[in-house]
């Protein structure tokens, strides 16, 4: 792995050329904050977010975050961006996901906005590289191998809300439900091996507000609950939205 010091050289380069080379792009959106942050990044650097697209597990809820997909919805039409969903499986997940970005290139997107930050876990070395390059779009990701604590500290310093929906084994119920502040920094630093953005699928979360955001998400009403592979789960049963 690259140590911080060529973490942040390499940021600092990608820095410097923000603004060229802009292109019309399409943003995956998981609906958690990687993915919410990088679109923001993006169209920091330039470039125009035509569409976003998620994957999702079933008609309810999204893929892995499990988020419903009513706040999907909600999400996308905070930030004005038209959104595509596919319903996809473990074993189908690339042919679809290929599916998307193929129909998005022909719509005449160039290139491809993901909020990866390290590897795309479970599938192989260069997997996002490689499927950019037989869909034919170029790989935008504005995250990517830059020091996490920096990334936790500049979201919250952009101004984005989330709240976790997801945890591994690592992390106890109780994590559910926090709000990704500054308290939720320090006390997850606290724990030996476990990544400030949760890059080792320690949590995943939902934005329910953000700079760019005409409306925000309340949650309502929630459950905690175990999951059979022993991860937790924040069902999200009731929410609201508010204009700003």
């Amino acid at each position: 792995m690259f140590g911080k010091q060529t973490c942040s050289f390499l940021f600092n380069c990608s820095q410097k050329n923000w603004g060229k080379n802009r292109m019309k792009v399409v943003a995956s959106w998981s609906g958690g904050k990687d993915s919410c942050y990088a679109y923001y990044l993006a169209k920091q650097q330039g470039h125009q977010v035509v569409s976003l697209f998620t994957m999702m597990m079933n008609e309810e809820k999204s893929n892995f975050h499990m988020i419903p997909t009513g706040i999907i919805d909600a999400q996308a039409k905070a930030i004005g961006v038209p959104l595509i969903k596919k319903t996809t499986s473990a074993a189908t997940y690339e042919r679809d996901f290929k599916a998307v970005l193929t129909e998005c290139k022909a719509k005449g997107a160039e290139g491809l906005v993901t909020g990866d930050i390290y590897e795309v876990a479970g599938h192989e070395e260069g997997w996002l590289e490689r499927i950019c390059r037989e869909v034919g779009l170029k790989p935008v990701k504005p995250l990517w191998m830059r020091d996490t604590k920096q990334i936790y500290l500049d979201y919250l310093k952009a101004g984005f809300k989330a709240i976790v929906v997801r945890t591994n084994r690592d992390l106890s119920l109780d994590w559910l439900g926090r709000v990704l502040d500054r308290k939720f920094y320090d006390d997850i630093l606290k724990l030996p091996g476990v990544d400030p953005c949760g890059e080792g699928g320690e949590y995943h979360t939902v934005i329910t507000d953000g700079p760019e955001f005409k409306q925000k998400v309340e949650l309502l009403e929630t459950e905690k609950k175990r999951l059979d592979n022993g991860f937790g789960y924040l069902e999200i049963r009731k929410w609201k939205v508010t204009p700003k």
